[in-house]
């Protein structure tokens, strides 16, 4: 192997098989992209059949690697074994599993309906379980895999008026951090990752305002909101064998905002010099 094809599979993830749910854009999309410049072999899944497909083809074409869409419900059991049962008849293995896929709806505790509460539920956490057995079974059988779940820091606060939302980022967490302790032995990580302010599909609505924007920017320490891309960056190192001693974790990826809480409470007398002016 030559010195750029060492560079380029630096992280070790060649030929690697990943699933990446919620797949069809925002942040599961900046993930296929990363893993299809590793060369890894890359499964995208979805419940939008179209745009997982237009996302698989354009990655083939610009690459040149084989990159599969497959129409998949993650709160469905069935659905979910489907795609995992293609997925070990085509590679006979699941080496990477990153559970991405997430539904926001707005509603208040004291007036969110049962139904809502338990479809958001089903989605950002039961979905995740469901495609942690079924490719995690995969995994159990080669004693080998990591699995990278995308929580969010509304595990760590709570996230007012957005129902079920924050519980269930919080039991992603604990979720990650259980299948870690009992699959550990077996040769199965488990790591979270916890977004901050991030530009998604999802959360495009909270930015069409310029100056929400601005104010949500100043609230993190690096003044700027993530993209995608930095938490494809994260869940890459977390996915590979760079990380082989990184289990039962959580990487908050945030800007800094978690640390600001003290920097945004008046203190006259402490303002730096460009809040001064």
């Amino acid at each position: 192997m030559n010195n750029n094809n060492q560079a380029s599979n630096w992280l070790g993830l060649a030929s690697a098989v990943c699933v990446i749910t919620g797949a069809a854009g925002g942040i599961g999309a900046a993930i296929a992209r990363a893993l299809v410049e590793q060369r890894a072999q890359v499964v995208l899944l979805d419940h939008d059949a179209d745009g997982c497909q237009a996302l698989a083809a354009s990655l083939s074409e610009t690459s040149g690697a084989e990159v599969v869409a497959l129409k998949c419900d993650i709160a469905d059991s069935q659905s979910v074994q489907l795609a995992a049962d293609w997925v070990n008849e085509r590679f006979g293995r699941c080496d990477v599993l990153i559970n991405n896929a997430s539904v926001l709806q707005p509603g208040s505790l004291a007036e969110i309906s049962l139904a809502n509460w338990n479809r958001l539920l089903e989605v950002n956490l039961t979905g995740y379980l469901l495609c942690s057995q079924a490719f995690g079974r995969l995994m159990l059988a080669n004693q080998a895999g990591s699995l990278v779940h995308i929580s969010s820091i509304a595990a760590h606060f709570p996230q007012t008026h957005s129902g079920a939302y924050s519980a269930a980022k919080a039991g992603v967490s604990m979720l990650s951090r259980q299948l870690a302790a009992e699959w550990g032995p077996q040769g199965i990580r488990s790591n979270a990752i916890c977004p901050g302010l991030i530009h998604t599909p999802l959360s495009a609505a909270f930015y069409a305002d310029p100056k929400v924007e601005q104010q949500r920017k100043a609230m993190t320490a690096n003044q700027r909101i993530g993209q995608p891309i930095d938490i494809a960056n994260a869940a890459l190192f977390l996915a590979s064998p760079r990380a082989n001693y990184v289990n039962a974790t959580e990487l908050t990826v945030d800007g800094g905002l978690e640390s600001m809480l003290m920097a945004l409470i008046p203190r006259p007398g402490y303002e730096s010099p460009a809040t001064r002016r």
